[in-house]
């Protein structure tokens, strides 16, 4: 394990875009090794533009990233090396099969010869993708492309796994399904999880980031969030509604 404390920290962090609207403000997370983080919020409450800068997709107007140790702008490479990422609504590359699809992937992260083909068995293997290997993408259900993503997600072994919405669009069997992996692949690595859906946080998180307006307006572990049958929704509706009605 490395020996400083943290394997991201993010130092208030700030994003406007094209027109001067700010949709993150003074953003602030860590966390450990290990760690299985749930964020979640609104439509339009930042979710996601906060997923894209803790890869270093986007890069903020202020504030500072580091994962695994690595500045996610000074040393982007490395830092990318450390997270493994699947985006929202994933898709793309219909006329690959999902053999093609992974090789791709990890030649683009440096992954050659024979440890290109053990990452594509170990992956393979994990996420129980043998059945469809040399299907195209195209000819495959929505749950089948999104395992897919997942796998090129993990492809590299990364130690940070960000997943935004993973389950958006799955009819409720494929949801299980993708739930169920992430619960396997989710031992060893530090996860960050954005969904709207509360009962996927109940399940797969620790603990619990809710952002409003751009802002984080709760940080804590799962259990001090959850009412007395386990469910998120009703702090969920304090904290966004509060926020709103400060907005006018």
């Amino acid at each position: 394990m490395a020996s400083y404390q943290y394997i991201y920290v993010m130092n208030k962090m700030s994003k406007r875009f094209p027109g001067g609207r700010e949709l993150l403000k003074n953003i602030s997370l860590s966390f450990f090794p290990g760690a299985k983080i749930g964020v979640l919020g609104v439509n339009g409450a930042g979710k996601s533009t906060t997923m894209r800068l803790l890869t270093g997709y986007l890069t903020a107007d202020t504030g500072t990233a580091a994962i695994d140790g690595h500045d996610i702008v000074r040393a982007r490479h490395a830092a990318r090396s450390a997270v493994g990422y699947l985006p929202e609504a994933a898709g793309g590359f219909p006329q690959l099969t999902i053999r093609e699809f992974l090789s791709f992937c990890g030649e683009s992260r440096g992954l050659w010869g024979r440890d290109l083909d053990k990452a594509m068995q170990r992956v393979v293997g994990m996420i129980d993708l043998a059945p469809v290997f040399d299907r195209k993408m195209v000819e495959l259900s929505k749950g089948w492309r999104q395992r897919s993503w997942l796998g090129q997600a993990l492809l590299h072994d990364p130690a940070v796994l960000i997943l935004d919405e993973p389950t958006d669009g799955l009819d409720p069997n494929q949801k299980d399904n993708i739930r169920q992996l992430i619960r396997e692949v989710a031992s060893e690595k530090a996860i960050i999880l954005s969904t709207h859906i509360l009962e996927e946080a109940e399940e797969l998180s620790d603990r619990v980031i809710v952002i409003a307006d751009g802002r984080i307006v709760a940080d804590e572990d799962r259990a001090s969030l959850i009412d007395e049958k386990g469910r998120l929704a009703p702090a969920f509706r304090r904290l966004t509604a509060v926020t709103s009605a400060d907005n006018g």
